[in-house]
């Protein structure tokens, strides 16, 4: 048999406190949700915005001016019933004044009768003591001898206040608004008091007003007034949104015009109606979007025309390039029987022959791209046999300028689904273009890879970069020195061609440099096809690089590489694995 804890044990006690923690939470989360969409709704709404202040405005607005009309109902009321009994507690101090000069000593036996008819009097020969009032004559300074009298017969002590009383014996008219229960009814009273002179000493003389009515009075005003003013408030509102709505839509037309035409859809328009400032805004924008359109058409005909220029003179030259390369090959192979300045020139014309095939080549490529006809070929790949295959195809440049190529790269296989024929190209650019500006220094090529990515960085030591040229290296046929001349070939427009591969790719590649510190590129790309970019596996700003006071340490840098959209360059090169560290 399973019996349950008493209501007030432990375990009870700790389960309440559990379940209100629970729905303490749930309701913070209600309210921090309901706030968020809130202030979404005030951030994005200008017809919320001018509703709610045009709302919070008029209400206290309206609800000033209705408090002031209030107030100014219940002081009119007021005063009038102040009149009102003023006059009647003169007229009545004089009867009763009339009445009491009789006698010359207060213990008179007729006396107090003549209270009892003098107070019956005042109180019964006058219609209003059917609302409500009272007649009171009492004589303080004679109690125990005078019996003071009320009419209609009630107590009213509890409603004539000591200090009230205290300035009517002074021989002032005194008033007071006291709140009492008469006859079993709690009520607001009017009470005025009088002194009443006599042959004998002084009485005084009380009226007791209710002012039920007047409040009634008040409170139906009050009523009135609240709901004019929020009739009035929700109006405004209702014509504060209407209005809103009538310049606020053709903003919303015009913004969601603007967008489809940044999508492409050039043939968008806005409706014009009407003479008015919307109008003449529409007309403004619709001749800014025919103009726009024009320029774009004209421009993308000029690109087309551009591109199919390139395309064609680049077809065009192949043949008589083929034949040219033809001679060229014969001569080449024959210089050894020249004279050494015709040998010399058939060993420039084969040179620069590579270096004018390269570039058609390049030009092809670059044609592809600016097309879009370029095709991604991805495939499970490698990468440390790659970064191999180009440090070896390159070492014999790099032996003739004095440079030597290093490689740190896992001992293990670094799979991922790239491309590798473009990741190739982009390596042989980079490694080839650290060579020619490496100064005769040491290049690093660094290989690492994380869980979603795959880096190679390439390092020199040579001149470095200039700020601002790290944004500039990727442009066509930029050069840093254009005095310099090239040492070992090129076209321009390999680093422009990298990044648009790295592009294809879904990846970055980022450039760093500093004068005289040398410089160095990033090339990142997802470790899966289609995947999208966070990190880097590698740092941007190498290790060895002599940062300004004040700059990152650690690789925390902003790239600037075009590829790269302001992705942040993060943390060291893994430590993790062996790595092999290789000279070419």
């Amino acid at each position: 048999m399973v019996t349950s804890p008493p209501p007030d044990s432990p375990t009870s006690a700790s389960r309440r406190l559990q379940t209100a923690r629970v729905l303490w939470r749930a309701l913070a989360a209600w309210s921090a949700g309901l706030v968020a969409g809130l202030h979404q709704t005030w951030r994005r709404s200008l017809q919320v915005r001018v509703v709610t202040i045009t709302l919070v405005a008029s209400s206290l607005l309206v609800g000033g001016f209705a408090y002031l009309i209030a107030d100014k109902i219940t002081s009119i009321l007021l005063e009038s019933a102040e009149t009102d009994v003023l006059l009647r507690l003169r007229n009545g101090s004089d009867y009763a004044s009339k009445q009491f000069g009789l006698y010359s000593q207060p213990q008179e036996a007729q006396l107090q009768d003549t209270i009892d008819g003098t107070v019956n009097y005042l109180a019964g020969g006058d219609p209003a003591q059917t609302s409500g009032v009272v007649v009171a004559i009492t004589a303080d300074r004679y109690s125990g001898v005078i019996e003071p009298r009320t009419s209609p017969d009630v107590q009213v002590r509890p409603l004539i206040s000591r200090e009230l009383r205290a300035s009517v014996a002074a021989g002032h008219i005194a008033h007071q608004i006291r709140t009492g229960e008469l006859a079993g009814e709690r009520t607001k009273y009017l009470v005025y008091g009088s002194p009443v002179p006599t042959r004998f000493g002084q009485l005084e003389l009380y009226y007791l007003v209710p002012l039920a009515r007047q409040d009634a009075t008040a409170a139906d005003a009050r009523a009135t007034v609240v709901a004019t003013g929020v009739a009035l408030v929700l109006l405004l509102g209702l014509l504060a949104a209407l209005v809103t709505r009538l310049v606020v839509t053709p903003v919303r037309v015009a913004a969601r015009t603007a967008q489809r035409l940044s999508a492409g859809l050039l043939d968008q328009r806005m409706a014009v109606n009407g003479e008015d400032d919307l109008a003449l805004l529409a007309a403004s924008f619709n001749q800014m979007a025919t103009n726009l359109q024009r320029q774009i058409l004209r421009l993308e005909e000029m690109s087309r025309l551009q591109r199919r220029f390139t395309s064609d003179v680049s077809h065009e030259l192949r043949t008589p390039l083929t034949t040219v390369r033809m001679a060229a090959d014969l001569i080449f192979a024959e210089r050894d029987g020249f004279d050494p300045a015709v040998a010399r020139s058939a060993e420039l014309l084969q040179a620069e022959l590579d270096r004018f095939e390269e570039l058609l080549t390049d030009l092809l490529e670059i044609s592809r791209f600016d097309a879009g006809f370029a095709v991604l070929d991805s495939e499970p790949t490698d990468l440390v046999p790659v970064v191999h295959r180009v440090a070896d195809r390159l070492a014999g440049l790099a032996e003739r300028v004095g440079v030597t190529i290093e490689l740190d790269v896992p001992v293990t296989p670094v799979i991922a689904e790239v491309d590798p024929r473009r990741v190739e190209r982009v390596l042989r650019n980079l490694v080839g273009n650290a060579v020619e500006h490496g100064e005769a220094k040491p290049v690093l090529i660094t290989l690492g890879m994380d869980e979603n990515a795959v880096a190679i960085t390439v390092r020199d030591h040579g001149v470095g970069l200039k700020p601002g040229e790290e944004k500039l290296v990727f442009n066509r046929f930029w050069r840093a020195d254009p005095s310099r001349a090239r040492q070992t070939g090129g076209t321009g427009l390999g680093l422009s061609i990298s990044l648009e591969d790295a592009r294809l790719h879904g990846g970055w590649l980022e450039a760093w440099g500093a004068p005289g510190q040398g410089a160095q590129f990033r090339l990142t790309l997802p470790a899966r096809a289609g995947d999208r970019l966070t990190t880097s596996p590698l740092r941007l700003v190498p290790a060895d690089a002599a940062l300004p006071f004040g700059g990152p340490r650690d690789g925390g840098l902003l790239a600037i590489g075009p590829g790269s959209a302001g992705a942040l360059a993060v943390g060291p090169a893994p430590a993790g694995g062996d790595r092999a560290q290789v000279t070419s």
